[in-house]
């Protein structure tokens, strides 16, 4: 009997199939789906094998993006990506940095304008980016750094361009103390191969410079502002299993970084992103919108009690705040107050207070407004979480300074219908509410009258904010309150102290009443001495969960009102404080509670015991 041909491309089919069906399980890893930027060539989109064998020898999936320059897909499309390649290629147009061509070039004009926008877009929503070659030179055009357009203008004296072949390298580099690059290879110079005519001549700003070739030319940039950001100016992916240099660590870490921020995504789309404090309306007070992202208005350093660094009376301020910068940090929740400044308190006074609440009210409403049905105003956690299913964000209301009561308790019951979650009930300077932490201790505590304020928002169902109030002011409100009190934005005394923090003492008694402390996200109250980081937020954070439970903290950024700290700059940055808080051993339940759980359980208590029910 004649035996029968093997045919090897089906068995190899067969098994392929064999092993697809074997592999059912995916859960408890994070595989990051990674973006690798096509080149462009004969109309068609071509990419060298050597970047996608790369990606999946470290363990995340590759795609190829092609260059089109269609924002509204870009804008989708990296809400699905994980991580991003910036791949290597022609020379970058000299009219993207301003200048006049100095020298013959090979540009790709189909590329630049695709890959800038990817870049910026993917930045906004902090993207894990690897830049290869033309890759960190693109990454240096879309930040604002600057380049040469061909090393000649540095004055190079070894070659950038070798012959040999890609697998093979040519020169040294040089890597930079405490760089990612230092961590991931553990020593002070790495061999590389070089084809390169242009070069990265400054690094944009929030970044450093990781390596530099022997005559001085920068081989690697990272973020050293809280981004997973790095480039590099040789092609590590035909070096991958160099025996000389392999260089698998740079795509592992890439494919960790995206595996870190896919997770991230994951928690965010799982839970209630809630900030509970911002005072971003102040501005809509001044012509800023929600719906337009990176829109400046004109502020008086007067308005926000700033000083002037060089005699000027305004300045431009793009609000931390936006539609646009909450999707981009997947941020579902923010409270955005009326906050009135501390002012006189005869009568003409106190009624101007009352106008200026009611004004700025309606303002967050007019500008929610704007959004096209992709914002709403929420008046209760019901419709928070119904929003959060619809896919629509979330804007509530809320007042900073009891000050907008003026001298009448039946402007409580009139907040209440329209939604307002919570009043602090002062701000910097005693009112006649109670004394305030920055006050002269007036009332020694809660007055008369602020203990008949607190009664009312017990019973229409308004929370009782005790961020800003003096300690006394605190334990007499806390003790006077029947339903959970809360602070919207204070952090921890014992790690920075400061008289806007909360004691333990006052933390375990809040925690006793079933309310929740939210951590301020402004820099003098985490840190004293220094720019705080995002490291200082996750140590109050941790502080505060050790004393008060989980139960029991949350985020109150206080954006536009000071807050804003280096990594967690502003809505966008959200995410980065999750994938750091994973890091540090929270569960996804942990951040479920603290993203949003928390504050939404005592907000829906306060309500349920309010003594009657309004239509909410």
């Amino acid at each position: 009997m004649k035996a029968m041909p093997e045919f090897r491309k089906i068995n190899e089919l067969e098994e392929s199939l064999r092993k697809y069906r074997g592999e059912m399980s995916f859960s408890g890893r994070y595989q990051p789906l990674i973006g690798i930027s096509g080149n462009f060539k004969d109309q068609n989109c071509t990419l060298a094998m050597p970047y996608w064998n790369s990606v999946i020898a470290a363990g995340g999936i590759p795609v190829i993006v092609p260059p089109f320059d269609d924002v509204s897909s870009i804008n989708r499309l990296t809400l699905q990506l994980d991580g991003i390649i910036l791949s290597g290629g022609a020379d970058i147009d000299p009219e993207y940095l301003r200048e006049q061509p100095v020298c013959e070039l090979s540009v790709n004009p189909v590329r630049d304008l695709p890959e800038i926008l990817l870049t910026r877009i993917a930045t906004d929503r902090r993207i894990p980016i690897l830049g290869i070659c033309r890759g960190i030179q693109t990454l240096a055009v879309s930040l604002q750094g600057r380049l040469y357009q061909d090393i000649s203008q540095h004055g190079s004296v070894i070659s950038h361009d070798q012959d040999t072949p890609r697998d093979s390298t040519s020169h040294t580099v040089t890597i930079a103390q405490d760089s990612i690059l230092r961590t991931l290879f553990g020593k002070d110079t790495l061999h590389v191969n070089s084809f390169h005519h242009q070069a990265v001549k400054a690094v944009p700003e929030g970044f450093m410079v990781s390596a530099t070739a022997p005559d001085g030319i920068i081989e690697a940039m990272e973020s050293v502002a809280g981004r997973s950001i790095l480039g590099v100016q040789w092609h590590p992916e035909c070096l991958l299993q160099s025996d000389r240099e392999p260089m698998i660590p740079i795509f592992r870490w890439l494919v960790a970084q995206a595996s870190s921020y896919r997770e991230a995504k994951d928690i965010h789309n799982r839970s209630i992103i809630l900030d509970s404090h911002c005072d971003t309306p102040m501005f809509f007070d001044k012509g800023a919108y929600f719906h337009k992202r990176d829109e400046s208005v004109t502020v008086e350093y007067e308005y926000v009690g700033e000083t002037s660094p060089d005699g000027s009376e305004t300045f431009a301020y793009t609000p931390l705040v936006s539609l646009q910068k909450m999707t981009d940090g997947r941020q579902d929740v923010s409270v955005m107050v009326a906050y009135l400044r501390q002012l006189k308190r005869d009568e003409a006074s106190l009624d101007a207070a009352v106008q200026k609440a009611d004004r700025i009210l309606s303002l967050i409403e007019d500008r929610v407004r704007l959004c096209g049905g992709e914002a709403a105003i929420a008046h209760n956690p019901s419709e928070v979480r119904q929003n959060k299913s619809l896919g629509i964000k979330s804007v509530v209301l809320g007042i900073e300074n009891g000050y907008a009561i003026g001298n009448r308790l039946d402007n409580i019951g009139r907040y209440a219908k329209l939604g307002v979650s919570y009043i602090t009930l002062c701000h910097n300077g005693d009112n006649d509410i109670c004394d305030s932490s920055k006050g002269d201790g007036e009332h020694g505590g809660l007055s008369a009258f602020g203990r008949q304020v607190v009664s009312e928002m017990n019973r229409h169902g308004i929370m009782v904010d005790l961020s800003h109030a003096s300690e006394k002011s605190f334990y007499d409100a806390a003790t006077a309150s029947k339903t959970p009190i809360i602070c919207s934005h204070s952090s921890a005394r014992a790690l920075c102290n400061h008289p806007r923090n909360l004691t333990d003492d006052q933390m375990t008694l809040l925690a006793q009443s079933g309310g929740v402390a939210q951590v301020c996200l402004y820099g003098g109250f985490l840190k004293k001495g220094g720019n705080a980081t995002i490291h200082d937020a996750v140590r109050h954070i941790k502080h505060m969960v050790s004393v008060m439970g989980i139960d029991h903290v949350g985020i109150g950024s206080d954006f536009d009102g000071g807050g804003g700290i280096t990594g967690i700059e502003d809505s966008s940055a959200l995410l980065e404080l999750t994938r750091l808080l994973v890091s540090e051993g929270f569960s996804h339940k942990d951040l479920q509670l603290l993203w949003g759980e928390n504050f939404l359980n005592v907000w829906e208590r306060v309500l349920r015991e309010s003594l009657f029910s309004l239509p909410r």
